[in-house]
């Protein structure tokens, strides 16, 4: 199959249907900065279409998706789950092409988004109340039900992946859902959302709108008809989202980014810590909520890891993802001039560039291209040890103990990600419990992105959590019922 083959028609999936609308959106290629295809753009109406539709599905009028048992949920999970591995390699190129990734990280992309779907297959039918014991003529008991109408907004960075996370628990849970995907990159998601159909998902249990963030996802954020909001994305838009769904109470989880910390100690595997390092912020060209774009190091061991670390970045390559090279572009213009522009700032500020990565020979001309690099000599108040840059920048800084490491772990509003690299055992687990982080890794970061593991952060970097399965309940709600019986 060709990339042309496996390009899906500008439709949004409403009610079963896909529907044409009289505007369409451009969907450009990162790696070249050409038109790859085109998709829908919803407008408020389509919204309004899509929820209405999903809230059908629930309540049985136009899907029967509320009579299906958790049992049956979880065997179309599955049904589902095989369609995406039969179909992987299409998808794969879709993601690719779309975001810039390389070609490698598409396709494990596409495995996660199916593990997600075999992880909540299992789970679907083990999602329990409890009894609790109140008083000798009482039976109490608590029961998980789903929301209804859940809205996801997802980003551009990882469309299939976070198709998987959000879209798998969800209907695992019981309830019905509205995607709206970034316009930057949602073909994967829409290729999924025809293979859902065609797995005999009930129509309105599943719904794509795609469109402009501030047209179609500030209509599904603001709307009245959804039960349960999903958004990863920036903090800045994390805060409007949020406000938007407040003024009806509808519950959200936030993921919106970090600045976090890789911190190695002289006692650690230095060759083990230095390949994390270095995957942690070339992945997706730094473009990762999740990035280890912080590496703290102990004076003893300073100037031998940032040796080893030059010659590493200097031996990367970027180029176009389906040349699976170590890096991609970033995904569009306005990313990587607001990238450059801050580089040039630090720059100016006096901070050194350690190492850089090269652009590969004949990648493409209009790619929108970023070359991975080091950065060193920064002055701990600086921004880009702050601010989340969002590309392939590693900052470095250097501490002399425990105290000052975690310190300098905590010193910055986001709260995602951290790693711990060291074989003392205690000094593991203390600052596991200190750095104030979501999750912490202890010699290795990231777990392969383990579905399986709760994920989101604190402060900056958003609440709620997803993954594994306090992913799964996040999408409940609890009821309690008593029974005076006498």
């Amino acid at each position: 199959m060709t990339l042309n083959d496996a390009l899906p028609p500008p439709r949004a999936l409403i009610g079963g249907d896909w529907v044409a609308t009289p505007q369409t959106l451009s969907v450009e290629a990162p790696a070249r900065g050409e038109s790859l295809a085109t998709i829908a753009r919803c407008e408020a109406e389509h919204v309004d279409c899509a929820v209405a539709a999903a809230r059908q599905a629930f309540d049985g009028e136009l899907g029967d998706w509320q009579a299906w048992t958790a049992r049956r949920r979880g065997e179309w999970l599955e049904t589902f789950a095989r369609a995406i591995e039969a179909d992987a390699e299409a998808l794969a190129m879709l993601e690719c092409a779309d975001t810039g990734k390389p070609l490698r990280q598409a396709r494990g992309d596409i495995a996660a988004c199916a593990r997600y779907f075999h992880f909540y297959a299992g789970a679907a039918d083990k999602l329990h109340g409890e009894t609790i014991p109140f008083a000798a003529d009482y039976a109490v008991m608590t029961l998980r039900e789903p929301f209804g109408v859940c809205a996801q907004i997802t980003p551009w960075n990882y469309p299939a992946q976070i198709f998987g996370r959000c879209v798998a628990a969800a209907l695992a849970a019981g309830n019905t859902v509205v995607l709206k995907p970034a316009e930057d990159a949602c073909l994967s998601v829409l290729r999924l959302a025809r293979l859902a159909v065609d797995c005999g998902l009930p129509p309105g249990a599943l719904n794509v709108v795609t469109g402009l963030g501030s047209e179609a996802g500030a209509a599904l954020a603001a709307h009245p008809g959804i039960q349960h909001l999903s958004f990863t994305g920036s903090p800045a838009t994390g805060t409007r989202v949020t406000q938007a769904a407040a003024v009806n109470h509808v519950p959200v989880t936030l993921e919106l980014g970090g600045k976090s910390p890789q911190v190695v100690f002289a006692d650690a595997d230095l060759d083990s810590a230095l390949d994390a390092v270095v995957r942690g912020i070339i992945q997706n060209a730094g473009q990762t909520c999740s990035a280890g774009s912080r590496l703290l190091v102990e004076d003893a061991c300073h100037d031998a890891v940032l040796a080893r670390l030059a010659e590493r970045f200097a031996a990367l390559r970027c180029d176009a993802g389906e040349r699976d090279p170590d890096c991609g572009p970033l995904i569009n213009a306005r990313q990587r001039e607001q990238l450059e522009r801050r580089l040039d700032a630090a720059h100016a500020d006096g901070i050194r560039t350690l190492a850089q990565g090269q652009l590969a020979e004949g990648a493409p001309a209009g790619g929108h291209f970023v070359v991975p690099r080091v950065l060193v000599d920064i002055p701990d108040d600086h921004a880009v040890l702050h601010e989340e840059l969002f590309g392939p920048v590693l900052a470095v800084q250097r501490f002399s103990g425990e105290a000052e490491a975690v310190r300098l772990a905590n010193a910055t509003e986001y709260g995602l990600c951290a790693g711990i690299w060291t074989r003392d055992g205690g000094r593991q687990l203390r600052l596991a419990k200190r750095i104030r982080s979501g999750q912490v890794f202890i010699n290795d970061y990231g777990a392969a992105g383990g579905v399986e593991l709760p994920f989101g952060g604190v402060g900056r970097s958003g609440h709620g959590r997803e993954k594994g399965f306090e992913g799964l309940r996040s999408f409940t709600q609890i009821k309690t019922v008593a029974i005076r019986h006498g």
